[in-house]
């Protein structure tokens, strides 16, 4: 998963790839256990479900909604979003239901069972509302219900009885006939309506984990399919006001995952991945949530709609390309917690520094090592999540972080994955290469321990630290046992200067918001409850050059108002700006008014960096070719 936080100081694993074994005592004779959605038939926004599990064998079963999915590291409770739940017999008539939780249901009289039948509310009219109460899901792992769109984390809309997870599904997924529809679960053909209006298409699922893993997206979509060496991708966006479109972003998506098949090289990938792309318009019923949760052949990505096509391009490098990289961890290398996930009450791994962290690593490393970037920008990339790491909690080790991730103090401190995470990799694999004289890397360890376990072998959550140090150099195991278990924060001077890199003021690129790492250009003036400049201003190049001053009031943005109330709001549009767009902003300066209308030019700012040391060695030299450049 990645997940943006907005902020004013800015700022979310796959997968289980098993279940536990059945008990054979609670095994529903008839296999597969057959499920079906209707679009055609939503009363109030509500999706009508029916699950049919065959004729079990025993008095009492227990169905469930997940309480908690892969990849998400929160509690969701999709049970919350499920209303008229009833089970019914084989004459029609209702059995008795306990609700013994929120996402759990405990049906008597077993034997008789016929069908459940329930309805389902989606998770985006909620999040944007603050309706139910209690966590809601994260905008990538929920649910969609509208006329014209349907996002369908199926996680969301079935569920699981507890010994069954390993039976196979059946899904008949029912919608007009002008939908465009979208999956890569297995499709079993599709089958008209008598009078045309609608079309059922049949899906099939080997297991539980299979439903979980394989969302589809539905309605007026805007699908693009094409090739990136031996891959299909197939792209599907929504637009609601049709600002974007699968063609626009065509280009962007295949050099980048070209790049990343060649960063890759020969790590097994799969021969579809699918992109569900739902652009959020910031309306009353949007999700409110940006960022991307993975899966093993596709992801669900949730961006704004008013980003520039330029500003999407550079979010769906840095999101989707994420995601993608979960195909080597966990997705092929990965603990137990990971592969018999529990839904409902799960356990977490130890090493979200290795899930969640090289995966970031990877995802802003193969931008430099392919020429997507220059060094310069990998080098501030990377000097930014060290600026952001230090916000958080910089001595807590990341071990015990990951165990007990739904928890405080350690919940708060999840983003830091993304930050700190990723410097633990960029750190290992300058050690690597460093210990090998630049023939093992980061990378390379990975498809080791990918071939050693492979996605259908969990290893053993407290051993795999002992044998990374065993399968690579003294000096990694000791780097992994004081910065990774233990509480030492990490001295990232060290590394670089391996690598013949120092601090040094250098130009950085930055955005309308910053005037480099986390210095906001802008102000709270709490005694009229408005914005202003802050002196950062001026060290924006972009701001320096329309002649803001440090203390001028800004009353209006491109026509809105701007205040303490909306400012989160109004700024965090500012992220989606780029170069060329014309922009105007209304100030007060001493009392009297100030215009600026503007042609937006690249923001760059003065601020500490890695620079190239001139008098590095030329072991220090060939040590920054290995890294940036294999």
């Amino acid at each position: 998963m990645k997940n943006y936080l907005a902020i004013i100081g800015l700022s979310a694993i796959l997968v289980g790839c098993g279940s536990a074994k059945p008990k054979m005592d609670d095994l529903a004779v008839s296999n597969p256990i057959e499920t079906a959605l209707d679009l055609t038939a939503v009363v109030d926004d509500k999706v009508p479900v029916t699950i049919n599990p065959g004729r079990f064998t025993t008095e009492t079963v227990t169905y469930r909604l997940p309480r908690v999915v892969q990849g998400t590291y929160s509690v969701s409770d999709f049970g919350k979003y499920i209303d008229d739940f009833k089970a019914l017999d084989y004459d029609g008539n209702e059995l008795a239901v306990i609700k013994a939780d929120t996402n759990t249901w405990t049906i008597a009289d077993a034997t008789k069972l016929d069908k459940l039948q329930y309805y389902v509310n989606d998770t985006f009219d909620i999040e944007s509302t603050g309706g139910i109460g209690g966590e809601n899901p994260f905008s990538p792992a929920g649910t969609n219900i509208e006329e014209d769109n349907y996002v369908l984390n199926l996680h969301g809309f079935i569920g699981y009885f507890d010994s069954l997870k390993n039976n196979q599904y059946a899904l008949d997924v029912t919608a007009p006939a002008t939908f465009v529809r979208t999956s890569a679960l297995e499709d079993k053909g599709m089958k008209s309506s008598a009078d045309g209006t609608a079309i059922t298409s049949s899906y099939f699922a080997q297991r539980y984990f299979d439903i979980t893993d394989n969302p589809m997206m539905y309605g007026k979509l805007d699908v693009e399919e094409f090739m990136v060496g031996d891959i299909k991708i197939v792209l599907s966006v929504y637009s609601p006001n049709k600002v974007h479109t699968a063609a626009s972003q065509k280009e962007t998506v295949f050099k980048m995952m070209q790049a990343q098949k060649e960063y890759l090289g020969d790590v097994n990938s799969t021969p579809r991945y699918d992109i569900y792309l739902y652009l959020s318009d910031g309306s009353e019923t949007a999700p409110k949530g940006m960022g991307a949760l993975e899966h093993h052949t596709s992801t669900v990505v949730v961006l704004p709609e008013s980003s520039s096509k330029e500003g999407l391009a550079a979010s769906i490098i840095d999101v989707v390309a994420h995601e993608f990289f979960h195909i080597v961890t966990p997705l092929s290398v990965h603990s137990e917690d990971v592969h018999y996930f529990d839904y409902n009450k799960p356990t977490f791994s130890k090493h979200l520094w290795m899930y969640e962290g090289v995966t970031e690593y990877f995802a802003q490393h193969f931008q430099v090592y392919e020429g997507l970037v220059d060094n310069a920008t990998f080098y501030n990339t990377m000097m930014s999540k060290i600026d952001t790491s230090r916000r958080m909690d910089d001595a807590m080790s990341f071990t015990i972080m990951s165990e007990n991730v739904l928890d405080e103090p350690y919940a708060s401190n999840y983003y830091n994955v993304y930050m700190k995470g990723a410097l633990i990799g960029m750190c290992i694999d300058i050690l690597m290469r460093k210990e090998s004289d630049g023939n093992r890397s980061m990378l390379s360890l990975m498809k080791e321990l990918s071939a050693k376990y492979g996605k259908e072998k969990p290893f053993v959550d407290d051993n795999i630290i002992a044998e990374i140090t065993a399968m690579t150099y003294p000096s990694v195991g000791e780097f992994l046992k004081t910065h990774v278990e233990g509480d030492v924060p990490i001295n990232y001077d060290e590394f670089f200067a391996m690598a013949g890199l120092i601090k040094g003021e250098t130009q950085v690129e930055t955005n309308y918001i910053f005037a480099g790492g986390q210095n906001v250009v802008f102000d709270a003036d709490q005694g009229r409850g408005l914005i202003k400049f802050s002196p950062m201003a001026l060290k924006n190049s972009f701001w320096a050059s329309q002649g803001v001053q440090a203390d001028d009031i800004i009353l209006k943005v491109n026509g809105e108002d701007l205040t303490l109330t909306n400012a989160n709001q109004v700024i965090t549009g500012m992220f989606s700006w780029t170069e060329g767009q014309e922009i105007t902003m209304d100030l007060e300066r001493n009392g009297e008014p100030v215009t600026i209308k503007a042609t937006l030019t690249k923001p760059t700012a003065l601020s500490e960096g890695l620079i190239e040391d001139e008098n590095a060695t030329d072991a220090q030299k060939a040590l920054r070719a290995a890294w940036l450049k294999g």
